[in-house]
């Protein structure tokens, strides 16, 4: 190694969940803003890095953690098992829908009144957690009603790695998302055919309000991940149909090149066809 040269630090692992639901506009997902610097973006769907108590035993309903790692692309089962707690840990914390029940046939309902408000705060603020919150009502996580989509990892050169799992999921009907009291700051449904045919507009940025996206456009607000996602939900011909997709598991990870003197992040990936190009400046 050369005198100066910096060691490539290791991923940290990181779940997103993209809830989606139908809309009179076609396939919706709820995004929300993030603030500071994040691998998921300024403005993403729900997710977060895994921690420590994503390995506690908890009561588990669906595939098995060696099913989820197959179905992954992974050897390593309690790493394919902490990414599928993370994932319904982060969505439950930063929106309130919660996808777990007593069992097989059953969905907890009404997660919006003061009591889920004050768990939510609990997980977030580490009195709490989210195993503990879940042994307390004799719930187990409905793994089943997730489906794994796809793998990014941040470009070699970025100071904070990251190896984040994507996964998709139904909004249950009884259920209602709502922001975190104390972080939240906005977060809605909205249409993905109607934010990427509005990308080169600022709007988006805009209504958020915040001064690290007022006057950006959504390639500026989201990471090349999470808009390639947008882009092949715009496409789809609604929830079942993008649910029950097969997909093979797949990993992107974007790299630096040059072209006419501009540096751009490529990334072998496209909405419509594998193999083709796209690229965010």
């Amino acid at each position: 190694m050369e005198f100066g040269e910096r060691t490539p630090s290791k991923p940290r692992s990181a779940s997103s969940v993209v809830l989606l639901k139908d809309g009179p506009e076609g396939l919706q997902t709820y995004l929300g803003y993030r603030k500071g610097v994040s691998p998921l973006g300024r403005v993403s769907f729900p997710g977060g890095s895994i921690e420590a108590h994503d390995d506690d035993a908890m009561d588990w309903v669906g595939p098995s953690p060696a099913t989820w790692a197959r179905s992954m692309g992974m050897a390593d089962e309690s790493l394919a098992r902490r990414h599928v707690v993370a994932a319904i840990r982060e969505t439950f914390e930063e929106t309130g829908i919660l996808l777990a029940g007593r069992d097989a046939s059953s969905l907890v309902e009404g997660t919006q009144g003061a009591e889920w408000m004050a768990a939510r705060e609990a997980i977030a603020d580490q009195d709490k957690t989210f195993p503990e919150i879940l042994a307390k009502r004799g719930l187990g996580l409905r793994t089943d009603l997730l489906k794994p989509l796809v793998n990014w990892l941040s470009p070699d050169f970025a100071h904070r790695r990251f190896d984040t799992r994507y996964f998709a999921a139904a909004a249950p009907v009884n259920q209602t998302p709502s922001l975190l009291s104390s972080r939240g700051v906005w977060a809605r449904w909205a249409s993905a055919a109607k934010l990427v045919s509005g990308r080169e507009g600022v709007s988006l940025g805009d209504e958020i309000g915040q001064p690290d996206t007022v006057g950006l456009t959504l390639s500026e607000l989201t990471v090349p991940g999470c808009e390639i996602i947008l882009e092949k939900i715009a496409s789809a011909r609604g929830c079942i149909a993008y649910l029950n997709h097969k997909r093979s598991a797949v990993a992107y990870q974007p790299r630096l090149v040059e072209k006419d003197g501009e540096f751009w992040l490529e990334v072998a990936s496209a909405p419509v066809s594998e193999g083709a190009v796209s690229r965010e400046r």
